[in-house]
């Protein structure tokens, strides 16, 4: 989705955690655009505000306060960016009577039907919900090894067994990422996120784990795509597992270079497959 020059110069944010959205902020009003940001309490963070011209702080589920939000600003264009901690569905969230009318409507709330109602209540608004690597097509996971270091042969059909697995439990819109070794599933990434889903698995590998992370068939590529960085490498080297292979075109790589150095200081392997 391109923005032309003719349409209004304003971007609209609905920011979750980590650095995505303040790379996402800081690229749009480089391009000349103002920023809006619907930011969440305890996952956004405040170096946020210093790239927008207005933001307003709402809690998980206060879905009335973020449509407001834009239309109060006549913003005509968001897009989701960051993450939200899966476990504060059960802990910190406070829907309001627009939210909860969804969440009862449901069948289940799994992580992309939830987003594509949201996205949906937003439409009805006149709100377009665009993709958020408009601005930043340059993280998107390119093909092939990465690292000075290869998969040997036993790895890399770990990588395409994995691959296979992890496509048929994104299709359940569990998760996106799975952990294997020797054609074992090791763990299956659910509402704890990779990061616990990596340790998991490489515990019970013992040694050399394949993490494999996959976007879920059919999913909606405006909100929830993939991401790998240097928490991932990191935690990787905390379990001893070996291979990363994220899907080529369709992850986002977050601090690339630093990434890459760690992971062959470490003798890991990056892919994009």
């Amino acid at each position: 989705m391109e923005l032309t020059e003719s349409e209004k110069k304003s971007i609209g944010i609905i920011s979750g955690g980590g650095q995505f959205p303040i790379l996402c902020a800081r690229a749009a009003r480089e391009r000349g655009f103002d920023v809006y940001a619907l930011c969440h309490k305890g996952e956004t963070s405040k170096e946020l505000e210093k790239y927008c011209a207005k933001t307003k702080w709402v809690h998980l589920g206060q879905l009335g306060k973020l449509i407001a939000f834009f239309k109060k600003h006549h913003i005509e264009k968001v897009f989701f960016a960051g993450t939200i901690t899966k476990t504060r569905l059960f802990v910190d969230v406070r829907p309001d009577m627009k939210a909860l009318a969804l969440w009862k409507g449901m069948k289940g709330h799994l992580d992309d039907s939830i987003l594509r109602l949201v996205a949906s209540e937003l439409e009805k608004e006149g709100i377009q919900v665009v993709s958020p690597t408009l601005f930043l097509d340059e993280l998107i996971l390119s093909k092939g090894v990465l690292t000075k270091r290869s998969p040997t042969r036993q790895q890399m059909e770990d990588v395409r067994f994995g691959f296979e697995i992890a496509k048929r439990i994104g299709d359940l819109d569990i998760g996106q990422c799975i952990v294997v070794k020797d054609k074992v599933v090791l763990a299956v990434e659910a509402i704890e996120g990779t990061d616990e889903t990596i340790r998991r698995g490489a515990r019970l590998s013992k040694g050399g784990a394949v993490v494999v992370k996959v976007c879920k068939p059919g999913q909606d590529r405006r909100f929830d795509l993939p991401s790998i960085g240097l928490k991932t490498i990191e935690t990787m080297i905390e379990s001893g597992a070996e291979v990363l292979a994220a899907e080529a075109g369709l992850s986002l790589f977050f601090d690339r270079e630093e990434s890459l150095g760690l992971a062959d200081r470490s003798g890991i392997c990056v892919m994009g497959i």
